[in-house]
């Protein structure tokens, strides 16, 4: 298994790539190659050259969730690539219209119909298992009582405004020899209730790694709360990026094995 990082709000010094505040990787996976996200803009199409992954050589898009700083760039994918044999895999939610407090549009810019005409649309809530070995995990169900999921603006369900807990929220879990590897996008459904469905799925305590966001930002009871649990996991590496303050990472950094993340990373298991 390799995952390489196409998109992130960082880059490494002296390689050039692009940078944004969104997320997207590839993964090669059982034969499968495997575009996790978009980002936001065509930076990770660029990144991608750079970094000799072709993205017209990809089987699956899976996206973790339906904001466009994770689905907007599929614009400029869809404008280069034939996507029409590609699965597209989602939640059911992942493309309702989103806005947030203040009203601004947050959502993907990609409809339904859209999506169901460009590729092989997956849309699934229970977990789907791309291969043997790799699953996304589809609506994450809260295990946790300090995660609770908290409301980002509205979204609109057949003309009507609700308020948004981010139920599409999801993420992948592959299985290695060395246990699981979690992958997720902005974990808003917390990153322990993210990790415990994962290990109840694939049905494995051991965990190799977990990348992504993990919507933490406040070193508060809940951050001392999320370390307490990862740390007891003995989870092999963590790299926390995307939505990740500093402060964050920093107290992460003082107990688990914290690693830099940043556009040309590539983990390989």
């Amino acid at each position: 298994m390799e995952i390489k990082v196409l998109a992130d709000n960082n880059t490494y010094i002296d390689q050039y790539f692009l940078g944004e505040p969104a997320v997207s990787y590839y993964i090669e996976a059982d034969g499968c190659r495997i575009l996790f996200d978009t980002g936001y803009s065509p930076a990770f199409i660029s990144n991608a050259s750079k970094m000799g992954v072709e993205l017209e050589a990809i089987t699956h898009l899976v996206f973790s969730h339906g904001h466009n700083d994770h689905t907007r760039g599929f614009c400029w994918l869809a404008e280069k690539n034939d996507l029409r044999n590609v699965e597209i895999i989602a939640h059911p939610g992942c493309f309702d219209e989103k806005t947030d407090e203040t009203g601004l549009d947050i959502g993907s810019p990609l409809t339904e119909d859209e999506v169901r005409r460009t590729g092989k649309y997956r849309p699934s809530a229970s977990p789907y298992f791309i291969t043997g070995n790799c699953v996304f995990l589809g609506e994450i169900p809260q295990k946790n009582d300090f995660e609770t999921r908290k409301q980002i603006g509205t979204r609109k369900i057949r003309g009507v405004k609700e308020r948004d807990y981010v139920m599409d929220d999801s993420a992948l879990a592959l299985k290695t020899d060395q246990g699981l590897f979690i992958v997720t996008g902005c974990s808003h459904s917390g990153i322990c209730n993210i990790t415990e469905y994962a290990m109840e799925v694939c049905g494995e305590r051991r965990i190799a790694g977990i990348l992504g966001g993990f919507h933490l930002f406040d070193t508060d009871s809940r951050l001392e709360r999320t370390i307490d649990y990862l740390g007891k996991l003995n989870v092999k590496a963590f790299y926390p990026c995307h939505c990740v303050s500093f402060k964050a990472k920093a107290k992460m950094n003082e107990v688990l094995p914290v690693e830099e993340v940043g556009v040309g990373l590539s983990i390989v298991l």
